[in-house]
C-alpha cells in the first residue's frame, strides 16, 4: 500500500466550515489579522513620517528628495490599496462611496454563484468519480474499521447509544405506529408460496426424508414404550361383559398395526412412502398455484397475529428483550460491548482482505456519487438559499477572518511598490530632465 493510501479514515472528514471554527483557532485567526494589519498600517504610517519629514528640511538635496518622493507614492500606493481591500468588507471610513462594501451588497450575487459553481465544477459526475477512485475510500475504511484501536470506540459509542435506543422504542405511540404500519406489511404478506418453496427445497435436498423417518421413529418407540397405556385405555372403553384378554388382544391389534405402518413408511420405496410425497407435492403445487390454498394459509397467518395472546406474547418478549439488553449495557464487562467489538474487528479484518467486497463498496459510493450529481441542481440552490439568509455582519466578519490576514499583503505590497515605482519615477525624471 502506498504512504497516500495508508492514511487514516479520517483525513477524509472535511474540514469544518468557517461558521464553526472553534473558538480557539479563531482567537488565533483574530491575533493574526490583527498583527498583519498593524504591520501594514505601520508601514503606511511610517511612508508619512518620512514624507513629512523631508519637508523640514531647509535646502533638501537630491537624496531628500528622493526620499520625499519615494514616501508619497508609497502612500499613494498603500492608500489605494487600503481602500480597495476595505472596500471589500466595508464602507472605508464609513462614508457610503458607491461600489464599496461589495461583500454584504453582493451577498445575494454571490451566493447564487457560490452554488452555480459549485454545481457545475464540483457537483459533476467526472469530478466526483475520479476523486473517489483516488482515494479508494473502501480501502481506507477497511483499513480503519480492522484498527485495534477502532473497535473499542466504536463499540463504546453502541453501548452509550442503545439504552437510548431501546428506551425510544419503548414509547407507546412509536410502538402503536410499529404495529400498524409492520403489522399491515405482514398481514399483506403471501406466505404461502414461501411455505411452499421451503417445503420443495427440504424435499429436494432431502432434508424432509431424514425430518420423517426421525419422527416416524420416535412415533414407533412411542407406541412400544406405551403399550400398556394403551391397552388400559382400550380396556376403559371397551364393554363390562369382553374379557380382558381379548382387550389386551385388541391392544396388541392397534400398537403392532401402528407400528406396522410406521415401519412401512420409513421404506423409502414403500407405497405408503410413495403416495405420502405425492401428497407433499400438491401441497406444494397448491401453495404456490392455488389462490384458495393461499388464501386460507394467509387468514390462517392473520388470525395468529391478531389473537390478543399472540400480541401479549410479542410485548413481552419485547419487554424482556430491552430489559437484560440494558441490564447488561449497565455492567463494566458488558456482554453486548463485546460483541460489537468482535464484531467490528471481524468484519473489519474480513472486509481488509475481501477486493470483492471492497470493489462492491467503492461501486455503491459511485452509485451513491453519480446520485449526488442528479441533485446538484438542488444543492446548489440550497447553498444559494443559505448564503442568502446568512447576516451580512457574521458573514463579513468570519470572510475577513478567513482571509482578512492575507489580504493585509496586498496593503503591504501596495505601500512599497508603489514607493518604488514613485522612486523610479523621480530618477527617471532627474535624468530626463
Amino acid at each position: 500500500m502506498s504512504p497516500d493510501r495508508s492514511r487514516s479514515f479520517d483525513t477524509l472528514v472535511p474540514s469544518p466550515p468557517p461558521e464553526t471554527i472553534p473558538s480557539v483557532a479563531e482567537d488565533g485567526l483574530r491575533r493574526r489579522l490583527k498583527r498583519k494589519r498593524a504591520l501594514a498600517t505601520s508601514l503606511l504610517v511610517a511612508m508619512g513620517v518620512v514624507f513629512v519629514g523631508t519637508h523640514f528640511v531647509t535646502d533638501p538635496g537630491i537624496v531628500i528628495r528622493l526620499l520625499r518622493a519615494t514616501a508619497e507614492a508609497g502612500i499613494v500606493g498603500g492608500l489605494a490599496d487600503w481602500f480597495a481591500v476595505t472596500a471589500l468588507f466595508r464602507h472605508p471610513l464609513g462614508l457610503p462611496i458607491p461600489h464599496t462594501a461589495i461583500i454584504p451588497s453582493s451577498q445575494e450575487r454571490i451566493g447564487r454563484t457560490l452554488g452555480r459553481f459549485l454545481e457545475r465544477h464540483f457537483l459533476t459526475e467526472e469530478v466526483l468519480l475520479r476523486k473517489l477512485r483516488s482515494a479508494h475510500v473502501a480501502q481506507h475504511f477497511a483499513a480503519w474499521l480492522a484498527a485495534p484501536a477502532t473497535a473499542p470506540i466504536l463499540a463504546e459509542t453502541v453501548a452509550a447509544a442503545l439504552p437510548y435506543v431501546i428506551r425510544t422504542l419503548d414509547n407507546s405511540d412509536l410502538q402503536d405506529f410499529a404495529r400498524r404500519t409492520v403489522g399491515e406489511q405482514v398481514q399483506q404478506a403471501d406466505i404461502a408460496p414461501v411455505m411452499g418453496r421451503a417445503i420443495h427445497i427440504m424435499t429436494a435436498s432431502g432434508e424432509t426424508d431424514v425430518l420423517f423417518e426421525r419422527a416416524l421413529g420416535v412415533a414407533a418407540e412411542w407406541l412400544e414404550e406405551n403399550r400398556e397405556q394403551i391397552f388400559h385405555l382400550v380396556r376403559e372403553r371397551s364393554r363390562w361383559w369382553i374379557p380382558k384378554t381379548i382387550d389386551r388382544k385388541i391392544a396388541d391389534a392397534i400398537v403392532t398395526g401402528s407400528a406396522d405402518l410406521l415401519n412401512n413408511l420409513r421404506e423409502p420405496e414403500s407405497e405408503v412412502r410413495l403416495k405420502f410425497r405425492e401428497a407433499l407435492t400438491q401441497l406444494i403445487d397448491e401453495l404456490i398455484n392455488s389462490p384458495e390454498q393461499r388464501e386460507q394459509i394467509n387468514a390462517f397467518k392473520n388470525r395468529i397475529l391478531e389473537h390478543p395472546e399472540v400480541q401479549a406474547w410479542i410485548a413481552a418478549v419485547w419487554h424482556e428483550t430491552s430489559r437484560t439488553v440494558l441490564e447488561d449495557l449497565s455492567q463494566p464487562a458488558s456482554k453486548a460491548r463485546m460483541a460489537v467489538e468482535k464484531l467490528c474487528l471481524l468484519v473489519g479484518r474480513a472486509l481488509a482482505t475481501d477486493e470483492a467486497m471492497l470493489k462492491h463498496i467503492d461501486a455503491f459510493l459511485e452509485k451513491l456519487a453519480v446520485y449526488l450529481v442528479s441533485w446538484r441542481h438542488e444543492i446548489g440552490a440550497f447553498v444559494e438559499e443559505v448564503v442568502r439568509s446568512w447576516d451580512s455582519h457574521t458573514l463579513v466578519d468570519r470572510l475577513e477572518l478567513v482571509v482578512g490576514s492575507d489580504l493585509q499583503y496586498i496593503r503591504m505590497n501596495g505601500t512599497v511598490v508603489g514607493a518604488f515605482a514613485g522612486c523610479l519615477i523621480f530618477l527617471a525624471s532627474q535624468l530626463l530632465g
